[in-house]
């Protein structure tokens, strides 16, 4: 028999915009739990972001994130012995977070530039929905439509 499911934790908000979703991307973008590092790495290009679009950077960064966050995913489900891709949507919060860790990836896979500047591009890439993270969120778009045909293995 099985236990109670486990409660859903929420993320600190951040000190400075008190949003408890900047707070996440802060925890993502920390290496080694460096988090008053992440957090210069992160208002500094939501600094940049500002500086570029004059408008709020919150509303950017939300906006980016609500543009490179994917709406279906495929999930590997063993069947008979075959393994098939099987699309299934993706909750808002779960998607986010997808989103949210491309975003870090991507920055930190450009060379030459210092992070912040990365970051800020890659936000402002989502955001005019542009960049190889939109690019990404296309194909794993593009990859659950083409397994539409095993959308019955969801359970």
């Amino acid at each position: 028999m099985r236990r109670r499911r486990a409660e859903k934790r929420r993320p600190q908000p951040d000190p400075v915009f008190n949003s408890p979703v900047v707070g996440k991307f802060i925890n993502i973008v920390m290496r080694e739990g460096k988090k008053s590092k992440a957090c210069k790495i992160v208002y500094n290009s939501l600094n940049i972001l500002k500086e570029r679009f004059n408008d709020d950077p919150l509303k950017i960064f939300y906006k980016a994130l609500d543009n490179a966050r994917p709406r279906l995913v495929v999930k590997p489900r063993r069947i008979g012995g075959a393994t098939y891709q099987v699309p299934v949507e993706v909750d808002k919060e779960k998607g986010i977070s997808i989103a949210m860790h491309w975003i870090r990836d991507f920055a930190r896979a450009k060379k030459g530039k210092p992070i912040e500047i990365k970051l800020a591009e890659e936000l402002a890439n989502a955001y005019n929905n542009e960049g190889a993270i939109i690019k990404k969120r296309d194909d794993t778009h593009k990859m659950a439509e083409a397994n539409r045909a095993f959308a019955h293995f969801r359970f």
